[in-house]
């Protein structure tokens, strides 16, 4: 009796007479795989300016502000100081959420962002320029830096909000409170 043995082209195994079923498999796999991205992006900074805002035809406003991201430096076992990095990322903020920001944000401010990542790119003196900036679907008010009444010549820190502050949503994802998560609790308090 004899029984025909046909190897899998994707995983190298013996597949039997079954062999386009289990080809089948791999297939879909692939699919899944070559069709999936995904443009995300979450930070939280501090704002470094207040923000821009100007409208366009129709009345559309869009905001602009840079955020600034700081990984803390440290010392190396062998003694070496690694100094604190700052990257500034270019926010934009479209209709509603412009708005928002235009009443909302003001410079040091602490704030979540979520969006995607667009590069748009331009001709300026005859050469191509680009620039990458987050377009945020979500925006969160973390802290306020409050000035107290100087006592001894000093300023207060930062004081955290009782609540984040959210933005409106513009009809994207349902704003979420990073509070909430427990990835966040105990790094704001």
């Amino acid at each position: 009796m004899s029984q025909n043995l046909h190897i899998c082209n994707f995983c190298s195994t013996f597949a039997g007479a079954k062999v386009s079923e289990h080809t089948n498999k791999h297939i879909i796999q692939i699919n899944l795989i070559s069709m999936s991205s995904v443009n995300k992006v979450i930070l939280i900074g501090n704002v470094g300016a207040d923000p821009e805002v100007r409208y366009l035809d129709r009345g559309v406003a869009i905001a602009t502000f840079n955020l600034a991201t700081t990984e803390r430096g440290y010392v190396m076992q062998n003694g070496t100081q690694v100094p604190d990095v700052t990257e500034w990322h270019s926010i934009v903020l479209w209709r509603n959420l412009a708005e928002w920001a235009q009443q909302n944000l003001r410079k040091s401010m602490k704030v979540y962002v979520e969006g995607k990542l667009k590069t748009r790119s331009w001709e300026k003196d005859g050469q191509i320029r680009r620039k990458t900036e987050v377009i945020a679907e979500n925006i969160q008010i973390l802290y306020r830096p409050e000035i107290y009444r100087k006592n001894n010549d000093e300023m207060s820190a930062a004081e955290p909000l009782n609540d984040a502050q959210e933005a409106p949503n513009d009809g994207a994802q349902e704003a979420q409170n990073p509070e909430n998560d427990g990835f966040f609790n105990g790094i704001f308090r």
